[in-house]
């Protein structure tokens, strides 16, 4: 298990009895761990798991992890010829100016068009407004909508330590791209497209002896103002038609790229008064964040099911269990530009939360104030909570994330949600300090 880290750590611990397993890899967000960066080389890292693989008897490899694990496990089960997505799909999918280029061969009606940008050119004759994001990248990186010149000579003046970050981020893949498929172009810089404004949607699924099958999809919703997203609810309010063809665009995407195996992310526009629907990203592996959710409606486990996938199972005899919910939400906790970090719970309040609402599931994420700062330029927000809950219905789902809210000391990310409403923690038991303090 690669990179096994937040939401697959947590999954994953749960099926240990029945799927035992060894880990590898490092966390990218913990000091002192996240130096390897300095000297990471996929290729030399794949080929020291697989030895490591072999001699403690391990017969399968998988990985959720966006930045590094999905192509790591790929390159693992090629060496070791154990079932795996192939290498050169997950390249595929995660160059992203080379999958718009894919997009445009076989299903242009959902590709937003996308170039290069080439810093040496007359920023200034660009057709301002663009959507800029880098070509290899994950957690949303520098993306964002810039509307002029100097919007975007902001956007890429690094310092030197941002710079330095950003180039061992993207050389691992780059090194990879250039020698297993080299008429993608480097994975270095940024893309310009055109903005979409529009709701978006996740479509889950997997490859199995190269059909593909939907598991189902995920609505998404932004902080108002933003492009920082709020709250995933499950399941999803689109229309059955549009699913379905956004199956037949995953069909025709992943079949291109040869995607023959393995669970799938795929990022979508929708825009209910035009009738588009338009592709943001293809993701080669599970979205770990929806997970409970799945299981909460569905009784549908996908960790098992990528641990299935793994060993060349067919997920589709797995057993699912009784469902817990109606609906189920991944509600994200962030500060913004302006408004103070949000305060890590106490243990206090963190067994409060499990006392009060045993099904819910909440990951926190310290940072520090450089830290911060650096999400704010980057990605225009810092993100310091997720919360997963289940409910009889929206209306009950967001009571309960707003009783949750309350008992941290958070905002609540819902429908009312509001960036200077200042909640406070419920009981004298608990710190009640208003939100807006520093985390440690």
């Amino acid at each position: 298990m690669l990179f096994n880290h937040d939401f697959d750590e947590l999954a994953h611990g749960s099926l240990r009895a029945s799927w035992p397993l060894v880990s590898a890899g490092f966390d990218l967000f913990a000091f002192p761990s996240q130096l390897r960066l300095a000297w990471f080389d996929i290729e030399r890292f794949a080929a020291l798991q697989a030895v490591r693989a072999r001699a403690q008897g391990c017969r399968a490899v998988v990985s959720h992890h966006e930045q590094f694990g999905a192509l790591a496990a790929a390159l693992i089960a090629e060496r070791l010829g154990w079932p795996g997505t192939p290498v050169r799909a997950v390249l595929a999918c995660q160059h992203k100016l080379y999958a718009r280029k894919i997009l445009q061969e076989v299903c242009p009606q959902a590709n937003v068009p996308a170039h290069r940008w080439d810093p040496s050119a007359d920023t200034a004759k660009l057709p301002f407004p663009l959507f800029a994001k880098p070509i290899k990248a994950a957690f949303s990186i520098l993306a964002r909508e810039i509307g002029d010149a100097d919007a975007l000579g902001r956007l890429v003046g690094f310092g030197w330590w941002e710079a330095l970050l950003l180039n061992r981020l993207s050389q691992p893949f780059e090194r990879v791209v250039k020698a297993r498929l080299p008429e993608a172009g480097s994975a270095s810089g940024l893309m310009l497209e055109h903005p979409v404004h529009a709701p978006q949607f996740n479509l889950d699924g997997y490859a199995y002896k190269g059909a593909v099958r939907s598991l189902g999809v995920v609505d998404a919703e932004m902080y108002p103002g933003t492009q920082a997203f709020m709250r995933f609810d499950y399941p999803s309010r689109l229309r059955p038609e549009v699913v379905v063809r956004a199956r037949d665009v995953a069909q025709r995407f992943l079949s291109a790229v040869g995607f023959t195996h393995g669970l799938f992310n795929m990022e979508f526009f929708y825009n209910e008064g035009t009738d588009e629907l338009s592709v943001i990203e293809f993701n080669p592996r599970l979205a770990s964040q929806f997970g409970s959710l799945y299981e909460q409606v569905d009784g549908l486990n996908l960790h098992e099911i990528g641990l299935a996938l793994a060993h060349g199972r067919d997920p589709a005899e797995l057993k699912t269990r009784a469902p817990t919910a109606a609906r189920a939400s991944s509600f994200v906790f962030r500060s913004f530009p302006g408004l103070d970090p949000l305060r890590t719970p106490t243990p206090a309040q963190r067994q409060w939360l499990q006392n009060a609402h045993p099904d819910a599931l909440l990951m926190t994420y310290p940072r520090t104030a450089t830290a911060v700062a650096r999400d704010h330029k980057w990605l225009g927000s810092s993100r310091h909570g997720i919360l997963n809950l289940g409910g009889a219905d929206a209306q009950d789902l967001e009571r309960r994330c707003e009783a949750v809210s309350r008992l941290l000391g958070w905002t609540p990310p819902t429908a009312r949600w509001h960036p200077a409403r200042p909640w406070r923690t419920v009981g004298a038991a608990l710190d009640t300090n208003p939100v807006v303090q520093t985390s440690p």
